[in-house]
């Protein structure tokens, strides 16, 4: 007799979409930690260090590019666009402010921002040199 396996049940769908951020950027971090208190957006956030990249349908070299959002559906939006979605998920006024972001020409100039600031995270408030790092660069922190 031959072992069978009983079927599995599908993997629960998310209802939620989730931001993922660099967890190893302090600029990175203190951003979403303000995000969290202040904003208090709909969603799950965290670190691409600790998701399940796979399941979400996004890449580490991507994750380390920019912000994502990721919808309940899989859409993947990255860097203003995944800001922008996050504030549409705060209601009340900094919906308004997400919604103008998706809008041309705000959107372009939204993205020549986010690239900016990304580039110089290390330089921001609560950056750490570890910003400016790839993540083969990064030091480990001590055990």
């Amino acid at each position: 007799m031959t072992p069978t396996t009983a079927p599995q049940p599908p993997a629960p769908s998310r209802t939620d979409p989730v931001l993922v951020y660099d967890g190893d950027c302090g600029f990175c971090t203190t951003s979403v930690t303000f995000a969290e208190r202040h904003l208090r957006p709909r969603c799950r956030i965290t670190a691409w260090q600790f998701a399940d990249l796979d399941a979400l349908g996004i890449t580490e070299q991507r994750s380390e590019y920019e912000v994502l959002w990721v919808t309940p559906t899989g859409t993947v939006y990255g860097g203003a666009q995944a800001v922008a979605r996050l504030l549409l998920r705060t209601g009340g006024p900094w919906a308004v402010v997400g919604a103008v972001l998706t809008l041309p020409p705000v959107r372009w100039l939204a993205h020549g921002a986010y690239r900016l600031i990304a580039r110089n995270r290390h330089r921001m408030p609560g950056g750490t040199p570890a910003c400016a790092l790839p993540t083969n660069g990064r030091p480990t922190p001590p055990s």
